[in-house]
């Protein structure tokens, strides 16, 4: 299959599960669901496919730095690590919007954390734990 192809194929369907999130607050059962559960998993097949199917062209390595980009040299890798991306971000995303349900905060405020992470991972999921934070201290004892 084309990786071009594949590429749009789970970039689209990351995208979908975003939208599914930023719906959350009248949705809240497909987000338990779709973005957190469904689409992960389906871009977490992909990945064990490609990285199955190709993992052994590939050079390099995760010993240097060198090495990392030597293995990221490889278009079928490079769409794994892609991939691997997406489903990440898509399910720490899911993670921060049932975190915010369950501890009641509201949600508007969520929306950057969760613009963050769709485009930086781990800056969003920083942003989230002070968000998180914030509120932890506005609560009474």
């Amino acid at each position: 299959m084309d990786n071009d192809f594949l590429f749009q194929v789970a970039s689209i369907t990351a995208m979908a599960g975003w939208l599914v999130l930023l719906a959350s607050p009248f949705t809240p059962r497909w987000t338990d669901r779709i973005p957190e559960l469904a689409i992960p998993l389906l871009l977490a097949i992909a990945y064990a496919g490609l990285i199955l199917a190709f993992w052994g062209q590939a050079e390099g390595g995760f010993d240097s730095l060198e090495n990392v980009m030597k293995l990221f040299t490889q278009p079928h890798v490079v769409l794994a690590g892609w991939i691997h991306y997406l489903a990440f971000d898509l399910f720490v995303g899911a993670w921060e919007v049932r975190t915010a349900r369950r501890e009641g905060i509201f949600f508007l405020l969520v929306v950057p954390c969760l613009a963050l992470t769709f485009m930086f991972g781990p800056a969003g999921f920083l942003a989230f734990t002070a968000l998180r934070g914030a509120y932890a201290l506005q609560r009474p004892a």
